[in-house]
């Protein structure tokens, strides 16, 4: 509620909540993995009114709704979205990013510290130690004494885990990768076992229950905001001759790594609401009036996403099916929760870019950068003047690490040996621009908008020594991007995502103002009342709250 105070002939205005018995039971805030703007104007026709039409005609639509930093990659997005400020701050630079200790690559939620719920993998090693600040959920923790309670769920690890925060009740993953178990997963990092709740819903076989055939929902004639369904541009599965519909799932899960292949269709997005509805049920969330914060990724649109790309009749398919899981949620939330008595925003952790070889067949400019062979030429390039090899050590989300314990050692000139390898990146074809470290760092506020993005995506402590970014439409080559798409850029096509609000306390309508991704977890604060996080930078979006 927004109440209005003058002082001195000025207006100031505060948000205040006249009592916790006023706030949203339950915060809902679902993450859609990889979904461009244009998902919801494209596919708008071919939608039911109960799931992403009930949001935009019932709610807020933030038409104009940017990443403000580079790399747009999942784990700096989910960070993102719900801490309210930039990789700069919460140190979630990438998926992965090389440590400059360790020497080696490490996962934004990787934590051997804690030990596995549900599995004997790695995958359940997993918790959000590596984020450095807290979430709005986190606050509501501490502004409830604990009482409000988290819950993250994802088919992703880091979907479930960096949005629920640090004191999160739990967060759930499924194992599903390298022939995983398909059962929901956890680490002591939140309990010391699993509930019995999620252990009978494992030894259900509900994910078993999606291995069947993945066919178009709805007659594929009427899928006219795609492109052709068997072409190029895609991956084939392992076992097919051809990446057009039907996809038998039972007859290609063991030469695609058993319940990956689920993962990788419009089913994970299924399975993830199953999950969710019995967490609501068994959490009894939101039926106190103490807000809970429930945090969901579908993460499956974006496995759809890199293996068709934008264009294909899959991603359209998914996107219709998943329209109808957010209908099956929103109608749960009314019977469980009450009708007017929860808060919802959808966005998203990052778009895409269409699949290079398909602009270049419609000649607009694009193409694919081989990293490797990069990084094999500058460190050639370095050895004939310095007769010193592997200077460079890694060249992870478009970031050269240098090696300088031999920088030190042969007494070599840093700035020199920046100066050279940045000349080397620039004479690429593909690449843009290059930019070293020490410059980012004195980046002025009046510095150019990808500038800004850079600086805003730049941790001084994790970052690596050189940045470069790629022309628009250019990703990585690596035999699993000539097919599909990829992301990380500062370009519309990564930024551009949908924003939308809806529930208690949430006003209808849009604009075309432009807003950022860190706006969220202040608007969702300030609705409740509470501190904002710890390294928010975000601004309350006002003309959203009721």
């Amino acid at each position: 509620m927004l109440k209005y105070f003058f002082l001195l002939g000025s207006l100031f205005f505060i948000t205040v909540s006249q009592s916790q018995n006023d706030n949203p039971k339950l915060i809902v805030g679902i993450v859609v993995d990889q979904m461009r703007y244009d998902y919801l104007t494209r596919f708008y026709n071919n939608y039911g009114e109960g799931g992403f039409k009930r949001i935009m005609n019932e709610g807020f639509n933030c038409k104009n709704n940017h990443f403000n930093y580079i790399p747009t990659k999942t784990g700096p997005g989910h960070a993102s979205i719900f801490t309210g400020t930039t990789p700069k701050h919460h140190g979630i630079i990438g998926n992965n990013w090389f440590d400059k200790e360790l020497k080696r690559d490490v996962n934004c939620v990787e934590d051997n510290s804690v030990t596995p719920l549900g599995t004997l993998s790695d995958d359940g090693k997993k918790s959000p130690v590596k984020m450095l600040v807290s979430t709005f959920a986190d606050e509501n923790r501490l502004f409830t004494q604990m009482k409000g309670i988290t819950i993250g769920i994802s088919v992703k690890r880091r979907g479930a885990i960096l949005p629920a925060g640090h004191t999160a009740n739990a967060a759930y993953w499924w194992d599903y990768d390298h022939n995983g178990t398909g059962h929901w997963i956890s680490s002591t990092f939140y309990m010391e076992e699993l509930p019995e709740w999620v252990t009978d819903f494992n030894n259900s076989k509900i994910a078993e229950s999606y291995f069947k055939t993945w066919n178009t929902l709805y007659d594929i004639n009427s899928y006219e905001d795609s492109g052709t369904d068997s072409n190029t541009y895609e991956r084939i599965f392992k076992g097919e001759k051809q990446s057009g519909f039907p996809h038998d799932l039972p007859k290609l899960k063991d030469k695609n790594d058993g319940f990956k292949i689920i993962a990788n269709s419009p089913f994970g997005n299924n399975l993830t609401t199953d999950f969710v509805l019995r967490a609501i049920k068994e959490e009894a969330l939101g039926k106190d009036n103490v807000t809970d914060v429930l945090t969901i990724s579908y993460s499956s649109t974006d496995k759809v996403g890199h293996d068709y790309g934008p264009n294909s009749k899959e991603v359209e398919d998914t996107y219709l099916r998943l329209d109808l899981e957010l209908e099956r949620l929103f109608k749960a939330l009314d019977n469980m929760v009450g009708k007017g008595e929860y808060t919802v925003f959808l966005t998203s952790d990052h778009g895409a870019p269409h699949v290079p070889s398909y602009l270049e067949d419609n000649k607009i400019p694009s193409g694919l950068f081989d990293l490797n062979a990069m990084l094999n030429d500058v460190n050639n390039l370095l050895y004939e003047q310095y007769k010193v090899s592997d200077l460079a050590l890694s060249r992870i989300n478009n970031q050269i690490y240098l090696d300088h314990q031999k920088i030190r050692e042969h007494n070599i000139d840093v700035q020199e040996l920046k100066t050279i390898v940045s000349r080397k990146l620039l004479a690429y074809k593909l690449i843009s621009n290059v930019y070293m470290t020490s410059a980012i760092n004195q980046f002025p506020e009046s510095s150019g908008y990808q500038e800004r993005m850079l600086f805003n995506g730049h941790n001084q402590k994790r970052s690596g020594d050189i940045l470069f970014t790629f022309n628009p439409e250019v990703f990585k080559d690596a035999p699993w991007n000539r097919t599909g798409t990829d992301h990380h850029s500062g370009y519309n096509y990564d930024t551009h995502v949908p924003l939308l609000f809806f529930g208690k306390g949430i006003k209808h309508g849009e604009t075309l103002t432009r807003t950022h991704i860190i706006d969220i977890a202040p608007t969702i604060s300030a609705l409740l009342g509470i501190s904002f996080p710890n390294a928010s930078i975000g601004q309350p979006l006002e003309f959203v709250i009721d």
